[in-house]
């Protein structure tokens, strides 16, 4: 008899996945202080060092200073953002079959640290054409092994730590990482990149990333515990699981929220641009680049320790609505500054939009749909957020080289506004609250 077809069998594979179920709890639940603590721990160095490259102050600068072109900067953000559209559903296609997924993200996650060295490497020891090529690769090559990393990270969280601690998590260690990163970076513009600390101060500052971010991976290894997966679907090639992706479209809470997160993406298009364009008005320096860094960041770290609670509690869609909310105001102080204290609110705002954007729109994806099909979401998700993000800031430098500023924000204030608006009646919230 067909065992699809035979209650005894389908009782049997019932019962199985309830017992599976019941004992991951079981390990979850007895290691989870020691993952607790390795989860924040390498988050708070990891988070150190990559916000001092994906911050939108320190790469942009170090772009200009290259190329003298905006459209330079736009095409090196697009390079990062462009790996990471290549990578994710490959990363999400190679460990949805797993038991194990920290020896994957390990590999890919130590590559991806080996690019920001490669940063380092090249702004000491190249010059010219040379260095500008080398590092456009490394921007590629970086955004390559984010994309997997995000997908592998993020599954191994949720099987870690139990959906209503995530918040409170990222949260506390975004504020203590995005706290020393906050000093760091004004500390890199102030004084390393200001004086040329080791000869070349943007070079001694992507070693100061390196060296965090490997920091955390070693903390990670070491320190984690990891539960076999529950729930996984069997192995199947890459194209024949992209032909399945219709199948997660079709759950309307999911297509609704990707909707709603492609168009916060288009808002974000012009980042590499907030600092350029405030170079503009206040002029652009070392002591500038190390201000606002310091604003960005501060103003990032401390609203985690109100986004990551106010998520648990109340659900990410909340979060989510908040950080649109922050962006959208920020980018207005953006248009009106003429001085140092309306973009100065600016940088805090949007520092604020940022980390509640980052926490709202990672976790959420996690709480659609059924458990082994949250690998592929992950991808799909970070893919299409990766190709608006890629083609975006290309455009945005081409369009901010030929017609100025102005056309730049006027796009993202109405893509900010559709996201906000869907986001407002169209998702409904994915947490399932009890009735207490």
């Amino acid at each position: 008899m067909d065992p699809l077809r035979d209650p005894e069998a389908q009782t049997d594979v019932a019962s199985a996945q309830r017992s599976a179920l019941a004992e991951h709890a079981r390990f979850v639940d007895a290691n989870l202080k020691k993952n607790y603590r390795a989860n924040f721990i390498h988050g708070v160095l990891g988070m150190t060092g990559f916000r001092l490259i994906y911050a939108p102050t320190i790469i942009p600068a170090y772009l200009l200073l290259l190329t003298g072109s905006t459209a330079a900067v736009g095409l090196g953000a697009a390079l990062l953002q462009l790996g990471a559209t290549i990578s994710p559903i490959a990363s999400g296609s190679r460990i949805e079959h797993r038991s194990h997924i920290l020896p994957y993200a390990i590999r890919v996650g130590s590559l991806m640290r080996l690019m920001i060295l490669g940063l380092a490497l090249a702004a000491w020891f190249l010059t010219g054409d040379l260095l500008v090529v080398a590092t456009f690769a490394c921007f590629l090559l970086l955004g390559f092994f984010t994309g997997a990393q995000r997908v592998a990270f993020q599954m191994l969280m949720s099987k870690l730590i139990p959906i209503r601690q995530r918040g409170r998590l990222q949260g506390y260690r975004n504020f203590a990482g995005g706290l020393i990163a906050a000093i760091l970076a004004y500390f890199a513009g102030a004084y390393f990149i200001e004086d040329a600390w080791l000869g070349n101060g943007y070079a001694t500052t992507f070693l100061f990333a390196f060296l965090l971010t490997s920091a955390g991976l070693v903390v990670l290894q070491t320190m984690i515990r990891e539960p076999a997966a529950p729930i996984s679907r069997p192995q199947m090639p890459m194209m024949e699981r992209l032909r399945q992706f219709p199948e997660l479209m079709a759950e309307r809470g999911f297509r609704n929220f990707l909707i709603v997160h492609s168009f916060a993406t288009v808002s974000r298009v012009g980042g590499p641009f907030w600092t350029v364009y405030a170079g503009s008005v206040l002029g652009l320096d070392g002591a500038l680049i190390g201000g606002l860094s310091f604003v960005f960041l501060g103003s990032d770290t401390v609203s985690n320790i109100i986004w990551g609670p106010m998520g648990d509690r109340y659900g990410f869609k909340r979060v989510y609505a908040g950080s649109l909310i922050c962006t959208l105001a920020g980018i207005v102080c953006l248009i009106i500054g003429a001085s140092e204290a309306p973009i100065y609110a600016a940088f805090i705002l949007l520092g604020m939009g940022m980390s509640g954007w980052m926490l709202a729109s990672t976790t959420m994806v996690l709480e659609f749909g059924s458990q082994e099909d949250t690998p592929m979401r992950l991808a799909f998700t970070t893919t299409v957020e990766g190709a608006i993000a890629a083609a975006g800031p290309v455009l945005a430098g081409l369009l901010v080289a030929g017609y100025g500023f102005a056309p730049l924000f006027t796009i993202m204030l109405a893509a900010l506004g559709a996201a906000l608006v869907l986001l407002v009646w169209r998702v409904e919230e994915p947490r399932q609250f009890d009735a207490a």
